[in-house]
């Protein structure tokens, strides 16, 4: 007989990993499907061949995964890395490709934990040699030791472009500029939810001793910023944006870009979960419950995938859909779900309460969202412009799978990734639609496209 997991775990960041530690803890015979090579996803990437003297610059948050990467190790847990999701046939049967050789996998129960996707940012040269996003640029200091080309410009709006700045001066690279479009205006915005942060007052205090370093180091900073552009002929050559009503033009040989990250949901909107609208930051995230169920029974969600806050609450959000499947698959009783659950709610509601602050305070650029330049390319893939798209909208596109039909955006390798969240903006704003109404491009298998050869020669093995 075809062996059945008790429970599926897809991802292992730190709410994959936590879910599984807590899971294999209570008995439960336990898969995590990954795509990278090494436990720790994008926050903990590379983790287990980090030295404990690079903290300095890698920051103590960083290294704070190491005990839960250790835990996962240590665990009974079967581990695929390197192992792609093509396919859910079913809620609880997976095709999954793993070093060239397709395997169907089945459980009881599923926990997706995928993580976030930085947001795309459109803006005019966008596209050229030496731009690419800040939090990418991170993943690749974290992964390879690499950093960027100087002078570079970092542009955009978020936490991480305050973390990816601080990573880059702690390296020695040249920043020319910080280019924020958050403003003043945002910070008052943000005041009400100042009180109820108090509990993360170490995240402020934080954010200001990272803006004092990048003071320190010499790094100018320019807040409120709009009209953002990339300057360049083959490769980014510089930098030019608006800034207190004047034109300002920064020479850089490397522009990173950031206005925020948004939940991975390929495969909850494969599954068919319902989802709900975030205004703040502007994006989708699955409907859930106190546990972490979504609106299919059996399938629940954790980290990122689940809604933006970081590490420490993707750890939390994990252990909590662990008890609550373990519950739920008769391993625990009730009394000792909610006993085990207890001090992790407690601690998901402290590093919780720090999120409307900062939400509010970095919002994302609407120029970005919406661009307004018609050369600009939308669609990287398919090289559409946000001209092509608004004459798609004035030719009668209501729904971004209408301007896909009329344009190809979201046709190519990327699968729409890259410009699904700007085609649903473009649509709200020019046709004055609730943005809750436009919709989203569908999610289609397989969900990351494969070769021909890979097509051709597919063989499907069962996992044990």
């Amino acid at each position: 007989m075809d062996k059945i997991y008790d429970l599926i775990v897809i991802g292992a960041g730190p709410g994959g990993l936590a879910a599984a530690v807590t899971a294999s803890n209570l008995g439960l015979d336990t898969l995590v499907i990954d795509e990278q090579p090494e436990p720790g996803g994008q926050i903990y990437r590379s983790m287990e061949r980090s030295r404990e003297e690079n903290i300095d610059t890698l920051g103590k948050d960083y290294f704070a995964g190491k005990p839960l990467v250790e835990m996962f190790r240590a665990s009974t847990v079967t581990y695929m890395p390197s192992t792609t999701v093509l396919n859910i046939a079913n809620q609880f049967e997976l095709d999954v490709l793993c070093k060239g050789v397709t395997y169907r996998v089945r459980g009881k129960r599923m926990i997706v934990s995928i993580g976030a996707a930085e947001r795309p940012v459109p803006m005019k040269n966008w596209t050229l040699p030496g731009v690419m996003g800040a939090a990418a640029a991170d993943i690749l200091f974290k992964s390879a030791d690499m950093v960027p080309d100087g002078p570079v410009v970092i542009a955009g709006s978020g936490p991480l472009l305050l973390l990816a700045a601080c990573h880059l001066v702690d390296n020695g690279a040249h920043i020319a500029a910080m280019v924020e479009t958050a403003s003043f205006k945002d910070y008052l915005k943000a005041a009400p939810f100042l009180p109820q942060a108090w509990p993360r007052a170490n995240y402020l205090l934080k954010g200001l001793q990272m803006r004092l370093k990048l003071k320190r180091a010499g790094v100018p900073l320019y807040i409120g910023c709009r009209e953002l552009e990339v300057l360049g002929e083959e490769r980014a050559e510089g930098f030019r944006f608006s800034y207190r009503g004047k034109t300002k033009v920064i020479a850089a040989q490397s522009v990173l870009l950031h206005e925020g990250v948004v939940p991975n949901l390929r495969l909850s909107q494969a599954l068919n979960c319902e989802h709900e609208w975030y205004e703040p930051q502007r994006y989708w995230k699955p409907k859930l419950d106190e546990w972490g169920q979504t609106s299919v029974d059996g399938v629940s969600i954790a980290g990122d995938a689940s809604g933006i806050g970081g590490g420490p609450i993707a750890a939390s959000t994990g252990h909590l859909a662990a008890i609550d499947t373990a519950y739920k698959l008769g391993k625990i009783t009730d009394q000792e779900r909610d006993r085990l659950a207890s001090e992790h709610r407690k601690q998901l509601k402290r590093d919780r309460s720090i999120r409307p602050f900062l939400d509010h305070v970095f919002p994302p650029n609407r120029q970005t969202l919406n661009p307004e330049d018609d050369d600009v390319l939308v669609c990287r893939c398919e090289e559409i412009t946000a001209g092509q798209i608004r004459e798609a909208i004035a030719q009668g596109a209501r729904h971004p799978a209408q301007i896909k039909g009329k344009t190809r955006s979201g046709m190519g390798p990327c699968q729409g990734r890259m410009c699904s969240a700007t085609l649903t903006e473009m649509i709200a704003a020019n046709c004055n639609i609730d943005i809750k109404e436009v919709g989203t491009l569908h999610v289609r298998t397989p969900i990351k496209p494969l070769s021909i050869e890979q097509y051709a020669t597919m063989t499907f093995s069962e996992k044990s």
